[in-house]
């Protein structure tokens, strides 16, 4: 990112940390919480593993991993904003976690860790963000450890015509209403439905995957094609 990009995301999501959480489980209808548990399923595979969690937010995917598994050696949390890293904490804290986790404030473009670091790379709603996707992808690639693998989740738009359409209304005129009556500020709700709009599509997605030099590149659409889960493996 540069100056003005990772300014304008901390920002942002630094106005929403404080409701982020109960509007993510309002406006998903619960749903998230499924498709977390659901990417925390797909590092079974691994035994007694290090793993990293990009754009971290309010920490979900670290504790659904955590509440999944008891042989994570190594958790790591980084996100950009100091106010979803401050909420997190308290999550931690509150789950029992916080001696398990290791959270730092940083680019996902640019990571502090050395090559080949870490079992896995998740990551979830925060691939869209950032302004220069493949850069990220590589970044994941260096510090996965041959054989690692990457998990995202992130959110679609459906290719069926009836839903997608019903799915965008949603997104552009009901999202930040309820979004802005909740939290007092639509602009963050506004932005994240062109966000979703604008991101690529699953297949495009792949392809960015491959082209950053993974492996098994593989989607699967959940709750009618809203969100996807993208899994690929460091050669």
């Amino acid at each position: 990112m540069t100056p003005g990009e990772t300014n304008f995301a901390a920002d942002m999501f630094g106005l929403i940390a404080p409701v982020y959480d109960f509007l993510n489980h309002l406006l998903s209808f619960g749903q998230d919480y499924f498709w977390r548990r659901k990417a925390a399923s797909y590092l079974d595979e691994y035994k007694n593993i290090t793993l990293i969690d990009l754009a971290t937010g309010t920490g979900d995917i670290l504790t659904a991993l955590l509440r999944r598994r008891n042989d994570i050696k190594r958790a790591v949390g980084l996100d950009i904003s100091k106010e979803m890293l401050t909420v997190c904490r308290k999550k931690l804290n509150w789950l029992d976690f916080s001696d398990k986790v290791e959270l730092i404030c940083g680019d996902a473009s640019r990571t502090p860790f050395e090559d080949n670091s870490f079992d896995a790379v998740t990551m979830a709603f925060g691939i869209r963000n950032m302004p220069d996707v493949p850069a990220v992808l590589k970044e994941i690639r260096r510090i996965l450890k041959p054989a690692g693998k990457m998990l995202i989740l992130e959110f679609a738009i459906p290719s069926n015509l009836f839903i997608r359409n019903i799915y965008l209304l949603y997104l552009k005129i009901l999202l930040p209403l309820i979004a802005g009556l909740v939290s007092g500020d639509s602009r963050p709700y506004r932005y994240l439905g062109r966000s979703i709009e604008s991101f690529y599509s699953p297949s495009e997605f792949l392809d960015c995957m491959i082209d950053a030099g993974f492996e098994n590149a593989a989607v699967r659409p959940l709750s009618l094609g809203v969100a996807c889960i993208y899994s690929a493996v460091k050669p």
